[in-house]
């Protein structure tokens, strides 16, 4: 590693400049995302990205999240152990975009991928569905280049609408919610899964049919 490389755990000694360095990152990602989808639309003359939302995590959900790990409440172990400090969701509108973006991601030269997680082929028990990559991008300061991790989520509409729904419940009942509403809420990701299949279907269809139509 190159002198003037660190990692963010390295270099980061106040919640004010862990703060500058994600939001730095988001601005990373969320104008390599805004480029990517603008080539598309260029090349395919298509969307595949609908919108994109970007947060970062608080200091108490941060706190909340290393004690409930047993790890100190450090600048250098929020760093270090919590990946979703920085998040940024990506919603699209079919299933096939998903791994579409998730490939255009992968192939940035200065992007790493630290990890995967495909909840749409293995959705949670819950009914979750969504990808999760964690990578990390460099921002560049003034004195150094620092890594910094971002946990990029891609979902389509349905998948978001649902995702939102649980994220209420869970918070509301404080993860315990009643048995029958985890019940409908698993039938409910199985009506978004259906949905997204035939919406991803028609579009298809619709496509081929314009392609013979031009043809």
């Amino acid at each position: 590693m190159d002198s003037s490389e660190y990692t963010a755990s390295d270099q980061v000694d106040s919640w004010k400049e862990v703060i500058l360095i994600y939001n730095s990152a988001l601005k990373e990602i969320g104008t390599k995302l805004e480029i990517l989808n603008d080539e598309f639309q260029h090349v395919h003359r298509y969307n595949p990205i609908e919108h994109i939302k970007s947060r970062i995590k608080t200091s108490e959900s941060i706190v909340k999240k290393l004690k409930k790990h047993g790890y100190e409440s450090t600048i250098e172990n929020m760093v270090k152990y919590v990946n979703d400090i920085a998040g940024i969701r990506v919603i699209c509108s079919f299933t096939s975009d998903i791994y579409r973006i998730a490939e255009m991601i992968s192939n940035q030269s200065d992007i790493k991928v630290l990890s995967i997680k495909d909840y749409i082929k293995n959705p949670k028990p819950s009914g979750y569905k969504s990808y999760h990559m964690l990578v990390t991008v460099p921002i560049f300061l003034s004195d150094r280049i620092v890594d910094a991790k971002v946990e990029i989520q891609i979902r389509t509409v349905a998948m978001d609408f649902w995702a939102s729904l649980e994220h209420k419940i869970h918070y509301k009942f404080e993860g315990n919610a009643p048995e029958h509403i985890k019940t409908e809420l698993v039938e409910c990701a199985r009506l978004v899964s259906n949905l997204d299949a035939r919406m991803l279907s028609l579009n298809e269809e619709v496509q081929e049919l314009a392609g013979n139509k031009n043809g």
